[in-house]
Order: C-alpha cells, then structure tokens, then sequence
C-alpha cells in the first residue's frame, strides 16, 4: 500500500473515524486485524495506522494523500501481502471495482 515513508505519530484510528470502511475482525494484545472495503470511487478521511501488514483479497487501485499534501498512487494484485511502517493517509478508490484488504497491524 504505502512506499517507505518516514513513520509517523499514530493519530485517528480509522475504525473510529471511518467505520463505513474500516472493520475490526480479531484483537487481542499483539495484533488488531482490521478488514477493509471500499466500493469504487469512495474516499475516507485522514487517518492513521500502526505498522502492519497488508493482505490484498482484490486487486487495488487507490490514491493516497498524505498530510503534507502529497499524494501517490497505489496498486496491488489479489493475493499480494505488504508491509507497510506506521503512517497517516487519506485514501481514495480510484478504480471503477470495489477493493477488499486485511490488515494485521501490529502492537509493539
């Protein structure tokens, strides 16, 4: 999802400031896997997650807007897994296809 970028301060928790995409499936005091959907074209609010790891269940095309105004495009394959350091977005589908991810982020 996210190239190296330099980690930031976790701030909004996206389950808590965008439930319509954001699901928290398991949590326990190591990790918080959290299941994502969005249907095409839709776009969140800025928020942040802890380091993670990504799991993609659909390709993905999306747009991510970072807090210092800048922003880049993101693709991924079905099937493919990334890890991703902390960090703060926007997110944005820029495809014409819903896409679906897990995330398991990590509890240091």
């Amino acid at each position: 999802m996210a190239t190296a970028r330099i980690p930031q301060p976790i701030t909004d928790d996206p389950v808590k400031v965008d439930s319509k995409h954001y699901k928290v499936e398991f949590e326990n005091d190591r990790v918080r896997v959290v299941r994502i959907k969005y249907k095409a074209r839709e776009k969140s609010v800025m928020h942040s997650h802890p380091e993670s790891i990504a799991v993609f269940l659909t390709d993905a095309q999306a747009k991510f807007t970072y807090p210092d105004g800048k922003s880049e495009g993101i693709k991924a394959k079905a099937g493919s897994v990334q890890h991703m350091d902390a960090f703060t977005h926007l997110p944005e589908n820029t495809s014409k296809k819903s896409f679906e991810v897990i995330q398991v982020e990590l509890k240091h």
